[in-house]
């Protein structure tokens, strides 16, 4: 009889989450636009779009999913024309709500004296009327780890915005919310996180960018 050399048990399937920022817009870097309708993307913008659709037009991708706020379905349009999939809107991609201080000019907010808790403390502020950094990253943490069961083995593209990206990053990574103001996330810029049943995600690439 010969001997039998027995089989390494299969590896569970990984799941790839591509968190992608939308592309430019007029206010990008100026105002605190937050939950606020109407915001489009600028001409650079939607050239910004374009080219994360040719990036990813190489790889096998099993979904699309939007915050529905204009600017971030927008920049996904591109890519899921391309891939002849549909853009699926999702709320728990959506922007941090800033409440009373959404569409304030960047300057005018740095001197609140709340601005430093924002930029040094962030897991103890919460938005006036708004919501807090920790509410926003336990709905988007929780949203990314619903679209991997959901596409177990896949590949899924994530269009959102920076806080909530950053705010996934950081939690992907063991770091505390008071840090992740350290990550930054550009605009059209693809970060992605691997996630297996039963294991800690992994942080494979962040803020990657064509510039």
């Amino acid at each position: 009889m010969t001997a039998t050399t027995p089989s390494a048990p299969a590896k569970p399937p990984s799941t790839l989450l591509l968190l992608v920022r939308h592309g430019q817009t007029p206010t990008t870097g100026t105002v605190l636009p937050g939950l606020a309708p109407g915001l489009h993307l600028s001409d650079g913008g939607r050239v910004q779009a374009q080219e994360v659709a040719e990036r990813l037009s190489a790889l096998p991708i099993d979904g699309i999913y939007s915050s529905p706020l204009e600017r971030a379905c927008e920049t996904a349009e591109p890519t899921a024309a391309s891939t002849g999939l549909k853009v699926n809107e999702h709320a728990g991609l959506i922007e941090c709500d800033f409440g009373a201080w959404t569409g304030a000019a960047l300057t005018e907010l740095a001197r609140l004296p709340q601005w430093q808790t924002v930029q040094h403390t962030p897991s103890t502020f919460r938005f006036p009327d708004g919501e807090s950094f920790a509410q926003m990253q336990a709905r988007m943490v929780g949203t990314l780890e619903g679209l991997s069961a959901a596409h177990a083995g896949g590949v899924v593209v994530c269009f959102s915005h920076a806080d909530p990206i950053k705010a996934a990053v950081a939690h992907a990574l063991g770091t505390h919310l008071d840090l992740f103001q350290r990550i930054v996330i550009s605009p059209c810029s693809v970060s992605v996180i691997s996630y297996v049943e039963g294991q800690a995600p992994a942080v494979l690439m962040v803020n990657s960018t064509l510039e």
